[in-house]
Parts: C-alpha cells; sequence; structure tokens
C-alpha cells in the first residue's frame, strides 16, 4: 500500500480505470460473439446489424488505446470477410 497522498490517489485512479476499461472490453467480447453466432447460424439480416454494433465498438476502444488502431482495424476486416462468406 502506498504511503504518500498522491500515490494513494493515483492508485485509487488506477483501480476506477481498471474498472472502466474492463467493463468495455467484455462488453466488447460479448458483441463479439453474438456476432459470431449469429455468422453460424446464417443469419446474415441480423448479423449486418450486429456488425455495425461491433466496428463502433471496436472503433470506441480503439480510439481509448483499449485496442491498438491496427488490431480493431484487423478484426473489423476479419468479420466483414465473415459476413461476406454467409451472405
Amino acid at each position: 500500500m502506498p504511503h504518500r497522498r498522491n500515490s494513494i490517489k493515483a492508485l485509487r485512479v488506477n483501480k476506477k480505470r481498471h474498472s472502466h476499461n474492463l467493463d468495455i472490453k467484455t462488453d466488447l467480447k460479448k458483441t463479439t460473439k453474438k456476432f459470431e453466432a449469429l455468422v453460424t447460424q446464417k443469419n446474415a439480416a441480423e448479423a449486418k446489424t450486429a456488425l455495425q454494433v461491433l466496428f463502433k465498438k471496436y472503433d470506441k476502444a480503439a480510439k481509448k488505446n483499449l485496442l491498438h488502431k491496427n488490431t480493431a482495424a484487423r478484426r473489423k476486416s476479419r468479420f466483414s470477410r465473415l459476413l461476406a462468406s454467409i451472405a
């Protein structure tokens, strides 16, 4: 446990940020699994709308540096190709 006031505050802020970032990443994973489930069911119409939501979430995560921008772009590309394979 830190002794200095500034370190204590930094620890408190880091815990808060970590919790928030974890929530965003968990939501991203849930949305990804939902999209992949729709693709395996070959439900193209719903998968297309889920893909738009997924893109938005990946863009926001990349913007906030939770993911590297190239990682987000790579995953978005893969999801697009996955949707194109069933459509």
